[in-house]
């Protein structure tokens, strides 16, 4: 993916993030994927970005399914207000396990599996990464839609909310490349949805150093808005042992 100064300028990205808190349009209630959503304070608002539904495109979950169809466990990082989470609990995956450093959006993903009845499947935790998790809890997918802007190394995060735009030095990108795949069942898949706005050629290297290999398996480029004629390309990238 080519270097574009403007699109990857983590000062734009934590602008986003104050922007999106406080603008007066942001809503309580909003429509992705043909469902409406309830959206709390200080949580990403999927509104703002497509990142939400690409990833569901990525992931296949905007398909039908037969009813009686599994799709076997998942577990998705960084869940946010939950949409992703719940479509796969939806979408015939289970069981679900949404994560998030921020409880507010551990308690908005609550909300929204109330709202459409996946109580019964899917779990709310709190946590960094895998934090929240049993130590012996596998999964037949593991998901994170990153906040794909490299921060720098020692940037203090003013807000959680922050969390969801930049990753200071990458440091969460390195640990979820080396964790992700020691949190797979045998033969499931840990998977990175990435974007253009990201390092791309860094985060190669910090697989690399990791003992980690990255296969794109999926990607689409769309204008953002907010960019102009930027194009964004989002990539959904498989983590492998590296060999």
């Amino acid at each position: 993916m080519p270097y574009t100064p403007r699109v990857q300028d983590y000062e734009r990205s934590l602008e986003r993030s104050r922007q999106s808190l406080n603008r007066a349009d942001r809503p309580d209630l909003f429509t992705l994927a043909g469902r409406q959503w309830d959206l709390l304070d200080e949580v990403f608002a999927p509104v703002y970005s497509p990142s939400t539904g690409i990833a569901l495109d990525f992931l296949g979950l905007t398909e039908p399914v037969a009813e009686e169809m599994r799709r076997g466990s998942f577990l998705e990082i960084g869940c946010g207000t939950g949409v992703i989470a719940v479509v796969a609990a939806l979408a015939g995956h289970g069981p679900v396990v949404a994560s998030d450093i921020n409880a507010r959006a551990v308690e908005n993903t609550a909300v929204n599996a109330r709202r459409h009845g996946t109580t019964d499947r899917l779990r709310a935790v709190h946590g960094d990464l895998f934090a929240g998790l049993g130590a012996d809890e596998r999964f037949d997918t593991v998901f994170w839609s990153s906040n794909y802007v490299l921060g720098p190394d020692h940037y203090e995060y003013r807000s959680a909310h922050e969390r969801a735009y930049v990753d200071a030095g990458y440091r969460t990108h390195r640990r979820y490349l080396h964790q992700a795949p020691l949190r797979t069942t045998p033969g499931g898949r840990a998977l990175l949805h990435f974007s253009s706005r990201g390092d791309h050629p860094r985060l190669t290297r910090i697989a690399e150093e990791t003992g980690r290999e990255l296969r794109v398996l999926e990607s689409c480029r769309v204008r953002e808005g907010e960019y102009g004629n930027e194009i964004v390309e989002h990539l959904l990238l498989e983590i492998v042992p590296a060999g």
